[in-house]
């Protein structure tokens, strides 16, 4: 088929064919970077803790003073342990994805003015890695002959020396190194060393990633052994499958009786942390899958609406090919080929206008710069729109008789 009467026959209407251009341009812009931030949004969503969440809870208890108080973490714990269904307890000062905890700025150079890198700080008690569930891929566990009591009150406070960290951070601090067992970070200029004596697969932060927290991929965490002196003291309990729910309701009845006049703060799964720290990511992913099938209606009507107009416009056109010998498959095949070039037009300066909006998003919304592929697939995606939503049209412009064409002039 030629393309040049068919180039010359759209330049009569260019108006129709610029804003059916311009629409798709419009949608494939906006395709290629929706479909990028839903991936985004719900791999951020669905990332792994590294803590086992299916059977992992939070409970947090405010005591009226702190007289006495590491005992009484012990003693909690050891009840905790007693309920049945329990299969680990453990101190922590901060749950992944609570959003509500502690970072701090940390390198490998002592004198460095700026840190590397922001990262989670997890204080907890010897049994927190077993309690979570996390994997430890290098060195060791901590024992108790690593844990230090901190009072916050006292100017003069033991510093830690050794400590766990998760591979992000580890890749973070020693990028170009194979391991970073034995090798130590510090916590700002003029804070001793800590030594790496293990590193867990996975330990994802309180917010994940944070956009205030962007030199962070929400994933570099480090664990610290300590027990702080303080009147708030939260706990981390990891149950048997299936029990964590009944586990939850004991847990909390059983702090209380523990210490007249306690209050219990929090009480959360690791599921209910999820959802609530994602909550808006699955609202943003899901207003943009409504956003993108509104705009594939609007595209698919214009092309069905424009298509409809040049039947109608081209009756006597249509007839006089088909007295000349057109078949039907030649007047479909017309309609086709010139509303794919339309959309070869459009999706060309969409393509670009995607790649402008792009660098608009990557510092909003945290984005890497936007993968080819989803414009590939923006692009096949609109092709084949266009070529469905024309087929109607075309359809009907086959089905006109030679002599009702003519007469109609």
């Amino acid at each position: 088929m030629e393309i040049r009467p068919i180039f010359s026959a759209m330049m009569r209407s260019k108006t129709g064919v610029i804003l059916i251009a311009l629409q798709i341009a419009l949608t494939l812009a906006i395709l290629a970077n929706a479909l990028y931030v839903v991936k985004d949004r719900t791999s951020e969503a669905n990332r792994a803790s590294g803590v086992d969440d299916a059977n992992v809870f939070m409970i947090a208890v405010l005591d009226k003073d702190t007289n006495g108080i590491i005992a009484r973490q012990q003693r909690d714990e050891d009840t905790l342990r007693s309920i049945p269904g329990v299969a680990g307890v453990a101190l922590t000062s901060q749950m992944p994805l609570s959003q509500s905890g502690s970072s701090t700025g940390v390198q490998v150079d002592p004198k460095a003015q700026d840190s590397q890198v922001n990262a989670a700080l997890y204080a907890v008690s010897e049994t927190f890695v077993k309690t979570l569930g996390l994997k430890i891929v290098e060195g060791r566990d901590f024992n108790a002959n690593d844990m230090l009591v901190i009072d916050q009150s006292k100017a003069e406070k033991p510093k830690v020396t050794g400590a766990l960290i998760s591979k992000d951070l580890a890749k973070t601090l020693y990028p170009n190194e194979a391991s970073a067992l034995g090798k130590v970070f510090y916590q700002g200029v003029g804070e001793p060393p800590i030594e790496i004596i293990g590193v867990v697969e996975t330990l994802v932060s309180p917010w994940g990633r944070a956009s205030w927290n962007n030199n962070s991929n929400g994933g570099d965490s480090f664990i610290l052994p300590a027990r702080f002196i303080q009147p708030y003291n939260m706990y981390a309990v990891r149950t048997e499958p299936g029990q964590r729910d009944r586990v939850m309701k004991e847990a909390e009845k059983t702090l209380l009786a523990l210490m007249p006049g306690r209050l219990v703060v929090e009480n959360k799964s690791m599921d209910q942390m999820r959802e609530e720290r994602y909550r808006g990511e699955h609202t943003m992913a899901n207003g943009l899958l409504i956003v993108i099938g509104l705009l594939l209606v609007m595209t698919a009507s214009g092309i069905v609406g424009l298509a409809s107009l040049w039947v109608n416009q081209r009756r006597k056109q249509i007839g006089v090919r088909r007295a000349l010998g057109a078949r039907r498959a030649d007047i479909l095949r017309y309609f086709v080929t010139e509303n794919v070039m339309i959309c070869m037009f459009g999706i060309v300066i969409g393509s670009g206008l995607a790649i402008a909006l792009n660098r608009a998003m990557m510092s909003e919304l945290e984005l890497q710069r936007l993968p080819l592929v989803y414009l590939a697939m923006g692009a096949v995606a609109l092709l084949t729109l266009g070529v469905l939503a024309v087929l109607g049209p075309a359809w009907r412009a086959a089905q006109i008789a030679p002599a009702i064409a003519t007469r109609s002039a």
